[in-house]
């Protein structure tokens, strides 16, 4: 059964979308089955994943209106990866799904149907705290915070938890925090190194050790439509992707463990 993470971040351009393809591809490399969901309207994760989102003729937007099944918009990426394409059309999706029942459940619902055959799903989600975002949080197990360090990127922080604390409560009562992930970093910048270590001290082990540097081979890649596992394999980026994906899956594992040793006392 795949763990569901969301990436989301209500703040724009901290690699959120470079975060979600890259993961995917470095995840499909362990091997592991992958499937990325495009839930951003802007679609970037579509292209960036080598399908062209202006020549979808099935997408997650008829998926979540409950105009197809899930498994017939899946296409298969030459990074090893299932995508879930998205597009513009998802800005008129959430405006028809504003008066329908459950509509915070429809991803969640659709998803169901394809779980099993994965081992991870990841959602891209919008830079912002939308019904589509509020689909993804209800929808995943936890939730994967990529930011710069920067002082505003903490505030925005600070909201999108209390965000996710509020959706605990009324929605998804198991949604975890996955991690928080430093991207774009530079060394070199004295500014964020201190808030970077203001998050460690603040998160602890929430935050994960791998770092995501300013690299411009990652910036180019999705100009490709390929990940940067694709693109430059040998590449500062590539290798924190490669990292990341060794720490989630390395959580996922002792997260199993905890749930069998606790089935064991149980019994």
């Amino acid at each position: 059964m795949a763990r569901i993470i969301a990436i989301a971040n209500q703040k724009g351009g901290v690699g959120k979308t470079t975060t979600a393809v890259n993961l995917a591809a470095a995840l499909a490399r362990t091997p592991k089955r992958v499937l990325l969901v495009d839930l951003d309207p802007q679609g970037n994760a579509t292209m960036g994943s080598g399908v062209d989102k202006r020549e979808l003729e099935v997408s997650i937007t008829d998926v979540l209106l409950g105009e197809a099944q899930p498994q017939a918009a899946i296409a298969r990426c030459e990074d090893g990866f299932d995508l879930l394409p998205g597009n513009i059309d998802l800005t008129a999706a959430e405006i028809q799904l504003m008066d329908a029942e459950g509509r915070e459940a429809k991803l969640k619902v659709a998803l169901e149907m394809v779980r099993g055959n994965y081992d991870f799903i990841i959602i891209d989600c919008p830079p912002s705290l939308s019904l589509l975002t509020l689909n993804a949080l209800n929808a995943a197990d936890s939730v994967l915070v990529p930011m710069q360090c920067e002082y505003y990127a903490l505030e925005g922080l600070s909201a999108l938890l209390d965000t996710i604390n509020a959706l605990k409560g009324r929605l998804n009562p198991d949604l975890e925090i996955e991690g928080v992930l430093r991207t774009m970093f530079d060394v070199r910048n004295n500014l964020a190194n201190g808030v970077s270590a203001e998050l460690t001290n603040h998160f602890g082990d929430l935050v994960f050790r791998t770092i995501v540097p300013r690299n411009v081979r990652l910036a180019e890649a999705p100009s490709h439509g390929q990940s940067i596992i694709g693109y430059d394999k040998a590449s500062r980026g590539s290798v924190a992707y490669l990292g990341l994906a060794g720490e989630i899956i390395r959580r996922q594992r002792e997260r199993q463990q905890r749930a069998g040793d606790n089935k064991e006392k149980a019994a």
